[in-house]
């Protein structure tokens, strides 16, 4: 009888399918971290910049520069892996 070599061979490769998370899973995942609903829901406000009520810039905290929010229609999910590495402080992941 003869057997098929059923060794794997997987090459590293990005995230084909995105994780998405609701706010409240994604307080869940980086509870550790001490991240609740409400913080996690000012990072996804502050991510872009914005005008303040002077007409000055106000700076974005970086998260939107990691295209990790996602909006469809009312409903925000964010890719818990890129929002990962924003947190961890690593640099955008170029596509």
């Amino acid at each position: 009888m003869n057997i098929p070599d059923q060794t794997v061979h997987s090459a590293p490769v990005a995230h084909a399918t995105p994780w998405l998370a609701t706010v409240p899973v994604l307080a869940s995942v980086y509870a550790d971290a001490g991240k609740t609903p409400g913080a996690i829901r000012m990072d996804i406000f502050k991510a872009d910049d914005r005008i303040n009520s002077r007409g000055e810039k106000i700076e974005g905290n970086g998260l939107a520069a990691h295209r990790a929010i996602v909006r469809r229609g009312r409903k925000v999910l964010v890719d818990v892996h890129r929002y990962g590495n924003w947190l961890a402080g690593r640099p955008p992941v170029q596509a």
